[in-house]
């Protein structure tokens, strides 16, 4: 990892610049893919799961049996494990309910909003080096506690054209309704267009590489929503003196080992933290199975001395991570002032992994910096909100004329009329 000490403001932005390529980069590819999955359906589907995936399918749905077989591939104790964690984020996420609003706002006028489930949605579960099962429990969790009838996934299958039982273990216990072995670009357009296996959905949820990423918005142009442009995995540390060096560095290496592209940064008031957390990053990394992706990762990491923790505020708002973890002795200060993260974590003993898997909280998140505009997936992700009104005979005098005055004043006469043709009818009786 790159040790910056105090860098000035000006350079901020070249310092925080994530690994990523540029949008450009890789439309031309996605668009190839969306335009011929939406002419040739599932014939595409399978001739680009057998270019990027290197392997040929028949069929692209499970099959019952292929559900029944990976049930018995999961150990007892890893089901457990996911089940204490559905447990955690089913209770977390029910308690983000709320009852209908409801107003009278005048004498008359009754205005109220009440959320919809979304009725259809796509959940995208990378498979590959890291296969990410608790994915699931964040997605289709929050979608069956909204309500929402279809839940679609789609996962990239391996060279033998299965999915990772992990995968379909938690997938069925959550009652996802159909599971594809597609990935990549193909998933998205297919959960986008429907073929003659995938059913269209409405809005599409779940990370990925750069490729989803853009795959994603590039969906949203054909009248799909998605849950964030969610790309790369990234992690910041703020630490001091009373941090744990070993402990920053396990949690800047737990997201390292996501992929090549990801990136993890520390910002410190501490130099001797610094170099103690450098050392340990060395000595942990010798022995990890992923450690070659992670050091690759570790290129694009970062070691950021700063003198005052108004400073280190500063810039962990201008970078907006996807993961912050506070390790400082006024912790007070930086949850209080963070404007700019997808996830917070607080103390010596709330690693991000727990967020990841079991604690409660959502890990699909922003990055690339969204998190200045975007949250974090949550329930009210997976409703829409819808408004209601009833005006009674009083409320619509109370506030017609108002309404035919904003409307002249726009020159909308129709608006206009369709009020004044209601007070002339209340008159005349």
């Amino acid at each position: 990892m790159k040790t910056i000490y105090n860098p000035s403001k000006d350079t901020w932005s070249e310092i925080l610049e994530r690994p990523t390529q540029t949008f450009e980069a890789i439309e031309d590819t996605v668009k190839n893919v969306f335009k011929a999955i939406k002419s040739e359906g599932d014939v595409a589907i399978k001739k680009y799961t057998k270019q990027f995936d290197r392997v040929e399918l028949d069929k692209l749905q499970l099959t019952d049996n292929e559900i029944s077989e990976a049930q018995h591939l999961v150990s007892e104790e890893l089901k457990e494990a996911i089940q204490l964690a559905k447990a955690n984020i089913e209770k977390f996420h029910a308690a983000q309910k709320t009852d209908p609003v409801q107003v009278e706002t005048t004498a008359g006028v009754v205005c109220w909003q009440e959320k919809k489930p979304i009725q259809k949605v796509g959940l995208y579960i990378p498979g590959g080096t890291a296969p990410l099962f608790s994915t699931i429990l964040m997605l289709a969790i929050p979608a069956n506690i909204a309500g929402c009838k279809e839940i679609v996934l789609c996962s990239p299958p391996n060279t033998e054209g299965k999915i990772h039982p992990a995968i379909v273990y938690t997938g069925n216990l959550c009652g996802v309704t159909k599971i594809f072995k597609v990935g990549g670009i193909q998933a998205i357009a297919g959960m986008t267009f429907g073929t003659e296996s995938i059913p269209q959905v409405y809005k599409i949820f779940g990370p990925g590489n750069q490729f989803v990423t853009v795959a994603k918005q590039v969906a949203t142009q054909y009248n799909v929503a998605i849950d964030m442009p969610a790309g790369p995995s990234e992690l910041l540390v703020v630490a001091d003196d009373s941090a744990d060096a070993a402990f920053v560095a396990s949690d800047l290496l737990s997201q390292a080992e996501h992929g090549k592209d990801s990136q993890v940064i520390l910002v410190t008031t501490s130099k001797k933290l610094a170099t103690d957390v450098a050392k340990e990053i060395e000595s942990q990394l010798a022995v990890l199975p992923r450690r070659d992706i992670a050091k690759e990762a570790i290129k694009n990491s970062k070691l950021i001395y700063v003198d005052s923790d108004t400073e280190a505020l500063a810039l962990i708002n201008e970078y907006g991570p996807e993961h912050f973890i506070v390790c400082v002795e006024d912790e007070d200060f930086y949850v209080s002032n963070i404007e700019n993260a997808g996830s917070v974590f607080i103390g010596n003993y709330t690693p991000e992994s727990a967020g990841d898997y079991a604690s409660g909280t959502n890990h699909t998140l922003p990055t690339n910096g969204y998190a200045k505009q975007y949250s974090g997936v949550h329930l009210d992700s997976f409703y829409k909100a819808m408004t209601f009104q009833k005006i009674s005979k009083s409320g619509i005098q109370a506030i017609g004329n108002a309404i035919e005055l904003m409307a002249a004043a726009e020159g909308l006469e129709a608006h206009k009329n369709a009020v004044t043709l209601r007070l002339k009818s209340l008159k005349n009786n």
